[in-house]
């Protein structure tokens, strides 16, 4: 199986923590070059400091950059991708707070929209020349199970979620010629600051303690346990790999077997 990423430069946002961090390791072990992005230069500089090397002139990098701005982004990022192109983009953002959807205001929806749609949209654009010059990329969107399978008092996630989901198989029709696949990792309950907040969340609004909480989650996942951010890492980086080069426009589910849909 062709896993070689040497040569290739990648773009993982998100990537001071969690799934993006995890995301950026595998890649790195790849072989690719990676460009980590997120909003703390601290953090991103650390972050990059401790990715792995394991070929020859591999060298990583970050750029903070804040992606409730898109426009501002992508300039950013296009001026990145001049210099040297990128050939992978991990699209990795937090999800909006929860909450039901009757209950959001106007605000928040279109807060979301901008940060996932819009956000992943303006880095699309800025990485789209480089990829289409070598005639190959790799776009994977890291979304949620709700595109599937609405998640209780999620309500504007589920809603954003989904939407960038069309966007990305839409895009995945539009870009196949040119040796581009779009795909969609759908994460189950993986251990990461979204899922602290989840937790801590839904203990406020029931009055239940978090093991409780955690534990009524676990029961619907056959496997018992929440994901690890490397499990989920584990599907980005094969989806951005030489392998998966005819697998386009699926959100792969990674939850452990929780959905209910086929």
């Amino acid at each position: 199986m062709d896993l070689n990423l040497n040569g290739r430069h990648a773009l993982v946002c998100g990537a001071t923590a969690g799934i993006g961090r995890a995301a950026a390791h595998e890649l790195a072990l790849l072989g690719a070059h990676v460009t980590l992005l997120a909003r703390r230069a601290d953090a991103l500089e650390a972050a990059a400091a401790s990715l792995p090397r394991p070929a020859a002139g591999q060298h990583h990098a970050w750029v903070a950059a804040d992606v409730s701005r898109p426009e501002a982004l992508g300039t950013q990022v296009q001026a990145l991708a001049s210099a040297r192109p990128f050939h992978i983009l991990v699209n990795n953002t937090g999800g909006p707070p929860g909450g039901r959807a009757i209950d959001a205001d106007a605000g928040a929806y279109l807060e979301a929209f901008h940060q996932h749609l819009l956000a992943n949209h303006a880095l699309v654009r800025a990485l789209l020349p480089g990829m289409q010059g070598a005639q190959w990329g790799r776009i994977v969107n890291v979304i949620s199970t709700s595109v599937k399978e609405p998640i209780a008092n999620l309500g504007v996630s589920n809603s954003i979620r989904g939407a960038v989901a069309s966007w990305a198989k839409t895009l995945s029709r539009e870009l196949a010629a040119d040796g581009i696949t779009v795909n969609n990792v759908l994460p189950g309950y993986t251990r990461t600051q979204r899922l602290e907040q989840i937790l801590d969340d839904r203990s406020a609004t029931t009055g239940r303690s978090r093991d409780a909480v955690a534990a009524t989650m676990l029961a619907s996942v056959p496997v018992g346990r929440f994901a690890e951010a490397a499990e989920i890492a584990a599907a980005i980086a094969f989806l951005a790999s030489p392998a998966a080069a005819y697998i386009n426009g699926v959100s792969l589910a990674v939850d452990g077997g929780r959905m209910q849909s086929i």
